[in-house]
């Protein structure tokens, strides 16, 4: 039976496309949400980059047809621009309620063809049911894939034969699976940039990082886990070898390396930048790095522990190689910067860490992986249970839909560290609080 779907601006906002993953049914799209989405659309953030997508497509369905009446998809649904009984612009009334309003209207008008809103929005879903009306998240990008891999099996494979990286133990040795039939043994690494693998998953998330034939990878556990850390020091590994590689070679020999060997130039570390109490970046005061320092301290701190402080090292009468993290920073060797400024970029030759992944949306991944140019590692990294962004879940966010969409591709690897290494007090925190 053929359904209407009444689409909330959250939707429109996550994915753009979403009129044409409804199969062949109707989609009504409220007056209130075009509104809504023509507030949106100024600004440079991905919200504004959303809703500007979402007019557009709108647009281009308007130009065959009159959307008030009904424009037919190609799915064979039709979309339609609804203006309730009750509609004044001027009106106080919540956009949502006004939603909620006119899929009520449309409830008692077709009484033999369900009608379902469809939002993200956690509380439009609680009174838009309370008040008699069918309701759902949107479905499409959905999966909780995740819950099956990301682990060190004992001795004996996934089942469902997966192609991407992923490690077996054998009574105290670790093996690397690729593809179908690459085994191979991991090196038991003692030691990157002062850092030591604590456990298995350490040591094979290094091995994952430190790889050549793997592009991408996920890394995902509670806090403290050493996601962040370890992506940082292999980082500054493979950028310290790739110099000394580079430097030690001839011009003529220096073109053939770089153009036949995978080499980086730079390590590019971003976060998303998660407003506080509706307000964006652009309201704190000072410059761009002034603005992100509170977001960044974390990556900061990671550095901090990597390079060491000239008091460790001369307490540990050991040279300082790196005067701090900013001297890393300034030197260019690390760019730490917001999402947002990714996108239009082409990023060559670079060892990319997105942290706190969890809190993008499937369409920023493909943003993010979309700018990746030749040469490039992307290693994305989170708490798939810790969501920070209020229209995302542990199924719907950018980091699960990757993991989704890689699993069978052997350039990819999925790692979910399950134990803490940063203190016992804190893996104690996690499991309780």
């Amino acid at each position: 039976m053929k359904k209407t779907y009444v689409l909330d601006t959250n939707v429109l906002v996550h994915d753009p496309e979403c009129i044409f993953k409804f199969e062949d049914n109707d989609i009504v799209i409220p007056i209130t949400v075009v509104e809504e989405l023509d507030k949106l659309k100024k600004g440079h953030g991905d919200i504004s980059y959303s809703a500007r997508s979402a007019l557009r497509i709108i647009d281009s369905l308007r130009e065959k047809g009159n959307i008030s009446k009904g424009v037919e998809l190609d799915t064979g649904g039709t979309l339609v621009v609804a203006i309730d009984k009750n509609y004044d612009p001027c009106s106080p009334v919540l956009m949502d309620n006004r939603i909620i309003a006119l899929a009520i209207e449309l409830s008692k008008k077709k009484k033999k063809k369900p009608v379902i809103l469809v939002s993200k929005d956690t509380a439009v879903r609680i009174k838009a049911e309370a008040l008699g009306v069918e309701v759902q998240d949107y479905r499409h990008d959905k999966t909780y894939l995740f819950q099956k891999y990301g682990l060190i099996r004992k001795d004996l494979d996934y089942e469902n034969g997966i192609r991407s990286l992923r490690y077996i133990k054998k009574g105290e040795e670790i093996y690397r699976l690729i593809g179908e039939k690459t085994i191979e043994q991991v090196k038991r690494w003692k030691n990157i940039m002062g850092i030591n693998p604590k456990n298995d998953e350490q040591l094979c998330a290094l091995d994952a990082l430190l790889n050549d034939r793997i592009d991408i990878v996920a890394l995902t556990g509670k806090a403290g886990t050493g996601k962040t850390l370890l992506a940082l020091a292999a980082g500054m590994y493979l950028l310290e070898k790739s110099m000394a590689r580079i430097q030690n070679l001839k011009n003529q020999q220096r073109e053939q390396e770089m153009a036949n060997c995978r080499y980086f130039e730079q390590i590019l570390v971003a976060r998303p930048v998660i407003p506080i109490v509706g307000q964006d970046i652009g309201f704190l005061p000072g410059d761009v790095e002034e603005k992100l320092g509170p977001w960044m301290q974390p990556i900061y701190d990671n550095l901090d522990v990597i390079i060491g402080s000239p008091k460790d090292s001369k307490k540990e009468e050991k040279p300082v190689k790196y005067k701090s993290s900013k001297y890393l920073i300034d030197s260019g060797m690390i760019q730490i910067e917001p999402l947002t400024y990714i996108r239009g970029r082409s990023l060559p030759h670079r060892y990319i860490i997105v942290d706190e992944a969890q809190n993008l949306r499937p369409l920023d991944v493909k943003t993010i992986i979309t700018r990746c140019g030749e040469g490039t590692k992307i290693i994305f990294t989170g708490d798939l249970y810790q969501i920070d962004t209020p229209y995302l879940d542990f199924g719907s966010n950018g980091l699960a839909y990757l993991i989704s969409k890689f699993i069978n591709e052997e350039n990819f690897c999925y790692l979910n560290l399950v134990h803490s290494a940063r203190s016992k007090l804190a893996e104690r925190a996690a499991e309780l609080l």
